[in-house]
């Protein structure tokens, strides 16, 4: 029998499974990749063979409309690209597992998630979202579960207890006789930038270190960050700066491409520090020192909360520990 036109009629499950000889039942284990254990090989492939000679298509929101809640996580976050963002992911991923599908979107122009992020995928009734560095001052409530990361003050947030890697950082560039310092800052919305500067500023108050009034900040990019630096760096050199603190390691990197450009010395002349420890900067020139937030954990931790909460138990939700991992850019 030949296979119907894909533009003719709209393909069910019910056309799939008499393909396949197998049940409906079967065929929605399949497509939803909850058939691991559940169906014979054998079958399976039948059914991944009839969807695919007919065209068949999942409608995730017809059936999240039908049973009233859908099989979709949704995770929202302002920069997909960001390799900090791919570890996150990984950490939900590996935890909701076979159980969910997670659906993954970036916001506009790489802006931190707002009320209206979390409105436009309610309405596809997902069994929960979670977001990721939201805007301060919103709400993000919705009638679906909403799990926050890395929103220090929010409701069902987990966050990073960020006092004992910036304390450690201090007492690093303390030790190393720094005196005078910078801080490049990030453009971000996200409360957890303000609070990373924030507690470098009283850790430096505290351990008798200046920090520069001459202000920079840049979007989390390392072009904008170097074009942010470039306009300062004199200023920061002839007030007697010795180190520069950035909020993300992607905007030291930035710092790095100046001192580079410009024949600073680092750590010589101008030692450098990030947050996050992305992957990457164990191999910059020099390796970055950087305060290890693991963006996996955030992301297990994240999704276990919100299976707690889909589930009706309880989990623990400490704050995730953070430490300094000093490299050759701070002299260590």
């Amino acid at each position: 029998m030949a296979p119907p036109s894909r533009n003719s009629r709209r393909v069910t499950a019910a056309m799939v499974a008499e393909r396949a000889g197998t049940s409906i039942a079967t065929v929605s284990l399949v497509v939803n990749g909850k058939d691991r254990g559940r169906v014979s090989i054998p079958i399976a492939t039948r059914v991944r063979d009839a969807v695919e000679e007919l065209g068949y298509v999942v409608d995730h929101a017809a059936s999240s409309l039908a049973r009233g809640s859908g099989d979709l996580v949704v995770l929202i976050a302002p920069d997909l690209s960001n390799p900090f963002f791919a570890e996150v992911i990984r950490g939900v991923r590996d935890t909701v597992g076979d159980r969910f599908q997670l659906v993954l979107s970036v916001t506009e122009r790489g802006a931190q998630p707002v009320d209206a992020d979390v409105r436009r995928f309610e309405r596809l009734r997902p069994a929960g979202i979670l977001v990721d560095a939201p805007a301060a001052g919103e709400s993000m409530s919705a009638s679906v579960p909403v799990v926050l990361l890395d929103a220090p003050g929010g409701a069902d947030a987990v966050n990073y207890d960020l006092s004992s890697g910036v304390s450690a950082l201090v007492a690093h560039l303390a030790a190393a006789g720094h005196r005078r310092v910078a801080y490049l800052d990030g453009t971000s919305r996200a409360t957890t930038f303000a609070v990373r500067r924030s507690l470098f500023e009283d850790a430096c108050t505290a351990a008798g270190i200046t920090v520069s009034r001459t202000r920079a900040q840049a979007d989390l990019t390392i072009d904008a960050a170097a074009a942010a630096v470039d306009g300062v760096v004199d200023d920061w050199l002839a007030e007697g700066v010795t180190a520069v603190v950035a909020a993300a390691d992607t905007l030291a990197y930035g710092v790095l491409r100046v001192a580079g450009a410009r024949g600073v010395a680092v750590p010589g002349g101008l030692a450098v520090a990030g947050f996050d420890d992305l992957p990457s900067s164990s191999v910059t020139a020099p390796a970055l020192t950087s305060v290890a937030l693991p963006g996996a954990d955030l992301g297990r931790a994240a999704a276990l909360r919100l299976l707690a909460t889909l589930d009706g138990t309880s989990t623990p939700s400490p704050a995730l520990p953070t430490r300094l991992i000093p490299r050759a850019s701070t002299g260590a």
